[in-house]
């Protein structure tokens, strides 16, 4: 971490709300819940429209969380990696059930996934009027960093730092934990089972 880096605020991981449970998009029909939430939230009340919301980026290095209440779709958080930052975005909650619970327990998430993988920074694109409530998940406004415009809202740039985490992911990590599911790297997965029989197909 440089010493620029060092001086960035840390940003929220508290866990989850009790009634709030997070999970990694692992398939169509998450993606299609996905997709639900942001075009409900997005294009219907922000009146954005569908090139700009669903922008190409959906399924080009990135990772969505979905958050559920009784198993009911409320939010959403799409995370893109590049080299030395994780970009939090398109984050979307019901209107029903804003005011923080759902969007902390995403943000946490995220946090703590990133800090996994390894990552030290992360910035955002927040609409201007919303800056209060990121600020207080840890995010700072970028210095000498200009506000921006685009789908007909005020943009500024923010960024924050996560703690290493003792077990992020290198390329010194076992081969068999790289392979598990994205987020499930504690648990053997379905290569760790196929690793108990013996190599039969040496070619």
């Amino acid at each position: 971490m440089t010493h620029c880096d060092a001086a960035l605020p840390l940003l929220y991981s508290g866990p989850p709300a009790n009634h709030v449970e997070i999970d990694i998009v692992r398939d169509l029909d998450g993606l299609v819940r996905v997709f639900a939430l942001r075009a409900l939230i997005y294009m219907g009340e922000q009146r954005c429209p569908f090139d700009e919301e669903f922008d190409g980026n959906d399924l080009a290095a990135s990772t969505h969380l979905i958050a559920r209440i009784d198993g009911e779709p409320v939010g959403t958080l799409r995370l893109r990696w590049f080299a030395d930052f994780v970009k939090i975005e398109r984050v979307a909650v019901k209107s029903e059930h804003r005011g923080g619970a759902v969007v902390r327990s995403l943000f946490g998430e995220a946090v703590r996934l990133a800090s996994r993988r390894g990552y030290k920074r992360a910035i955002g694109h927040i609409q201007a009027r919303l800056a209060p409530f990121w600020l207080r998940l840890g995010f700072a406004p970028r210095p000498g960093r200009e506000r921006f415009y685009f789908s007909d809202h005020e943009y500024i740039e923010v960024e924050g730092r996560m703690d290493p985490h003792p077990e992020a992911l290198s390329a010194d990590t076992t081969p068999l934990v790289l392979l598990r599911p994205e987020g499930r790297w504690d648990a053997p997965g379905p290569l760790d089972r196929s690793s108990a029989r013996p190599a039969t197909n040496p070619c």
